[in-house]
C-alpha cells in the first residue's frame, strides 16, 4: 500500500504528462505483479463497490476522533471529501504495518459481507495499522471513490513503454479488464504485457468475447459557412444520424455472442435479444459497432432515451418488459469480419462490407428512416448537395429522436479513443434545448470547490405571468457552465440571499435567472415537476432578465417529444 499511496500522491502533484508517464512506468517496473494488477485496475477506471456504508464510516471515524457530530460535519464541509476528512481527523496509528496493495485488498473486500460488529472491529484494526500517508487511499477505496489523476490512455502508454507491446494492442487487451466481475490477479496483469506472435490464429482478438477500444468523435461547433474550407466537399464524407442511445459493440465469436457498452461493461444479460439476433444472423468472427435504442416494430423512429433507462433500471427483464421496450442495435461500423481486424481499412470500405453483412437497404429515402423489424439494423446514410443542404436536413433531427449528424471521412481508419487526429470523425449536434430558470437551492462543491457553492437547483414557474397562485417548481440540477469568476460571484449571492439551511443545502431568495441547456426531455413521475431533462448545464447567466419572466412548466412541456407547437 505504501508504494501505491506514494504513486497516488505523485500523480496528484504532477501536471506534466511526461512526468506522470515516468511515474507510472517506474511504479509498474518495480511493483509485484499482484500489486500492479490492482493498481492498473484503479488507474484504468475500475471502481469496486462501496465496501462500508458511508453513514457507518462517518460514525466510527467521529467516535475515534472524539468529535461531536456538528464539528465533524463542519470539517467535512470545509474539506469537501469524506475520505480525506476521515484520514485527517483520526488519531495517529498505534501499530503501523507494512503490507502490499494486494494484501490490503484481500483484507478489505470481505468487509462487504461481514456482520456490522465484526466489520467495525476490523476497520478500527486496519486504520490503526496504516501510516498516515496510506490512509487517504485506504478510505477512498472503502468509499468506492478513488479517482487517480491520470487517464486510461496514459496507463496504456506506460504499459506499452514497459513491455514493448504496441499501445493499440495494450488498449485492446485492456477492454473489459475492470468489468470481469472478479478481483484482478497477477496472471491478468502479466497477460497484458505478454509478447504476441501475429502469425498465430486468433492473435487479432486474443480473448473470444473481447471488444475493441471504441473510437470517439470530436464535436464540430463551427459555422456552416466554414465547413467547405475546413472539411472540403460533403462528397468526401459519410453522413449519418447521431443516435441518442447506448454506444455498444456486438461481438460474435467462438459460437457465442457478447454485448459490450462503451463504458466497457458486459451488458449481454441486459439485451438478450441482441445476442440472440447475433447468433441467428451473424457469422463467427464478426464485430459490429452501433447504438442500442428502444425501437418498436413498425415505428418510424426510436423511443426517447428515457424508455431505454427503464430497461437499465430493472433487475430482471420479464417478457412484458421485453415486449413493451424492445431494443435494436443500429449498426454503423464493421470492426471485424471473418475473424479479420478491419479497423485499418478505410471507412467507406468498412461501410460497404457492413451493408453486405446486414443485407439491408442502406438508403430508405427522404424523411424518417424505416428499417425492417429486425434487432440488427443498418444506420441510414444521408446525402446533400452541399453543407447548407445538410444543415437544413439536420433540423429534423429532434423530431426523429436523434441528436444531429455524424460525419465520417471516407478514408478514416478506426482509431482508439478520442485521438489527436481530429479530422476524420465529427459529431455535428443540433443546438441544445433551453429554458430560462430560477436558482432556488445551492450546495457546496467538492475538492477544490469545497468552500464554494457550485451545485445549483433550478426551477420554473407553475403558471404564466399574472397567475396569483403560481409557484416555482424545481426541475433540474446543474453545476457546469460557469467560469471561476462567475462561480465566485454566485457564491457571494448565495451567502447573501440564503433563507434556510438544510444540512449542506441552502434555500435561496429567488433573485437570479440562468439559461439552462439540455440534450433531452421526458415525462417523469419521480420528479415534482413531472419532467426530467438530460445533461443540464448553464449556458449563460441572464442578469438582464427579471425572475418573474423566467419560463414555465408549460414551456418545458412544449419541448416534450410529440408536443404540439
Amino acid at each position: 500500500m505504501k508504494h501505491f499511496a506514494a504513486l497516488y500522491a505523485e500523480l496528484d502533484a504532477r501536471t506534466a504528462t511526461s512526468a506522470k508517464l515516468a511515474a507510472l512506468v517506474a511504479y509498474f517496473r518495480s511493483a509485484p505483479p499482484a500489486d500492479a494488477a490492482w493498481a492498473l485496475y484503479f488507474l484504468a477506471g475500475g471502481k469496486p463497490r462501496q465496501i462500508v456504508p458511508t453513514k457507518r464510516l462517518r460514525t466510527l471515524a467521529r467516535e475515534a476522533a472524539g468529535l461531536p457530530e456538528w464539528l465533524f460535519d463542519e470539517c467535512y464541509q470545509a474539506v469537501g471529501d469524506l475520505a480525506e476528512t476521515v484520514a485527517l481527523l483520526l488519531p495517529a496509528p498505534r501499530a503501523p504495518q507494512t503490507r502490499s496493495l494486494s494484501a490490503w485488498m484481500a483484507e478489505l473486500l470481505p468487509l462487504r459481507g461481514m456482520a456490522a460488529e465484526a466489520a467495525d472491529a476490523r476497520l478500527r484494526s486496519q486504520w490503526n495499522a496504516l501510516l498516515p500517508e496510506e490512509r487517504l487511499v485506504y478510505f477512498k477505496l472503502i468509499t468506492g471513490n478513488l479517482r487517480v489523476g491520470v487517464s486510461r490512455l496514459q496507463a496504456t502508454q506506460a504499459l506499452a513503454q514497459l513491455s514493448g507491446v504496441d499501445a493499440k494492442r495494450i488498449a485492446h487487451r485492456l477492454m473489459g479488464y475492470t468489468q470481469t466481475g472478479k478481483a484482478p490477479a497477477a496472471a491478468d496483469y502479466l497477460a497484458l504485457l505478454a509478447p504476441v506472435d501475429d502469425t498465430q490464429p486468433g492473435a487479432q482478438h486474443e480473448a473470444s468475447g473481447q471488444p475493441y477500444p471504441f473510437f470517439l468523435a470530436h464535436p464540430w461547433s463551427g459555422a456552416v459557412a466554414a465547413m467547405d474550407a475546413a472539411l472540403g466537399s460533403p462528397r468526401d464524407w459519410l453522413v449519418e444520424w447521431k443516435w441518442d442511445g447506448i454506444r455498444a459493440q456486438l461481438v460474435r465469436r467462438s459460437g457465442a455472442a457478447w454485448v459490450w457498452s462503451r463504458g466497457e461493461e458486459l451488458v449481454t444479460d441486459r439485451f438478450p435479444e441482441l445476442a440472440e439476433a447475433a447468433m441467428a444472423a451473424l457469422p463467427d468472427g464478426t464485430v459490429l459497432d452501433g447504438e442500442i435504442l428502444v425501437w418498436q416494430p413498425g415505428e418510424p423512429g426510436p423511443r426517447p432515451f428515457a424508455d431505454l433507462q427503464k430497461r437499465l433500471g430493472r433487475k430482471t427483464l420479464g417478457p412484458k418488459l421485453l415486449r413493451e421496450l424492445p431494443v435494436v442495435l443500429v449498426c454503423y461500423d464493421l470492426l471485424e469480419h471473418a475473424g479479420r481486424d478491419l479497423r485499418q481499412a478505410p471507412q467507406q470500405a468498412r461501410r460497404a462490407l457492413l451493408e453486405t453483412v446486414l443485407a439491408t437497404e442502406c438508403e430508405p429515402g427522404p424523411g424518417a428512416p424505416t428499417p425492417p423489424d429486425h434487432a440488427l439494423r443498418l444506420s441510414p446514410r444521408l446525402h446533400g448537395a452541399d453543407w447548407a443542404d445538410l444543415a437544413r436536413q439536420r433540423e429534423a433531427a429532434r423530431s426523429l429522436g436523434t441528436e444531429g449528424f455524424m460525419l465520417k471521412h471516407r478514408d478514416a481508419r478506426y482509431g482508439v479513443g478520442r485521438t489527436k487526429d481530429v479530422g476524420v470523425w465529427w459529431k455535428w449536434k443540433i443546438d441544445p434545448m433551453s429554458v430560462d430558470a430560477v436558482l432556488i437551492y445551492a450546495q457546496r462543491g467538492h475538492g477544490r470547490r469545497a468552500s464554494l457553492y457550485t451545485d445549483y437547483t433550478f426551477a420554473v414557474w407553475s403558471g404564466p405571468v399574472g397567475d396569483p397562485e403560481r409557484t416555482l417548481v424545481p426541475f433540474a440540477k446543474a453545476y457546469s457552465g460557469l467560469t471561476d469568476a462567475e462561480i465566485a460571484q454566485v457564491d457571494a449571492i448565495v451567502r447573501k440571499t440564503t433563507r434556510e439551511s438544510f444540512g449542506p443545502v441552502r434555500s435561496l431568495d429567488a433573485t437570479q435567472v440562468f439559461e439552462l441547456g439540455f440534450e433531452g426531455i421526458a415525462r417523469s413521475p419521480r420528479h415534482k415537476s413531472g419532467i426530467a431533462v438530460r445533461f443540464p448545464r448553464m449556458l449563460r447567466w441572464r442578469r438582464d432578465k427579471p425572475v418573474a419572466e423566467a419560463d414555465t412548466l408549460q414551456t418545458l412541456a412544449a419541448l416534450l417529444p410529440g408536443a404540439r407547437p
